[in-house]
């Protein structure tokens, strides 16, 4: 008989992040990481298999509630150019409120050139992002509230590009003025041309 877990799944795993968010997943060891988490290494073990697949399953779990989530709200409830200014908007936001950064950025650096089972998880990720955009340029293209000059494609990459740009200049300098000019720039070039009479 399998036996009852003694902790709260969330709460741990919450703990967890935060951790590997906060030193790293290098500098995070398996004490630190039951420190946090209220754990000792055995249960730790027990529970999640391995440092490296509780690394992954917080990552899981961390993109699942931040881009996953954001993306499916604002593909429901907005057209598609103000999706794509609130994504951004956001991502300028939760960039000057954070100083840990983002954590797919964080690992994409870290982690994923050295680890390719990280390493595909976070360009399964970005792919999704990216095919969000994509939708979202698409519609507006459609809508005639984006420019149908440039390939869907391309500026969907170009947002992609952005919106990693943001995150790691956030990290060395986390300036509204800057971070909200870059974006607001990046903006621009989704406008459809002026008409002229």
């Amino acid at each position: 008989m399998a036996r009852t877990r003694e902790f709260d799944d969330n709460a741990v795993l919450d703990a967890a992040t935060d951790r590997f968010w906060r030193q790293g997943y290098a500098a995070t060891s398996v004490r630190d990481l039951g420190e946090a988490m209220g754990l000792v290494p055995a249960s730790l073990y027990n529970a999640f298999g391995s440092k490296h697949a509780l690394f992954a399953l917080c990552l899981d779990r961390y993109l699942d509630r931040n881009m996953r989530e954001r993306i499916e709200r604002l593909e429901a409830k907005q057209p598609p150019r103000v999706a794509i200014e609130t994504f951004l908007n956001e991502i300028v936001a939760r960039s000057l409120a954070d100083p840990r950064g983002c954590l797919l950025v964080n690992s994409a650096l870290e982690v994923a050139p050295h680890d390719a089972e990280i390493g595909a998880v976070i360009a399964a990720r970005l792919a999704e992002l990216e095919a969000f955009f994509h939708r979202c340029v698409i519609a507006g293209q459609r809508d005639g509230s984006i420019t149908a000059a440039p390939s869907a494609r391309d500026l969907a990459r170009l947002l992609l590009t952005t919106v990693m740009g943001l995150r790691v200049l956030s990290r060395a300098r986390p300036e509204p003025a800057l971070l909200r000019g870059a974006a607001r720039q990046a903006l621009t070039l989704l406008d459809p041309p002026a008409c002229t009479n």
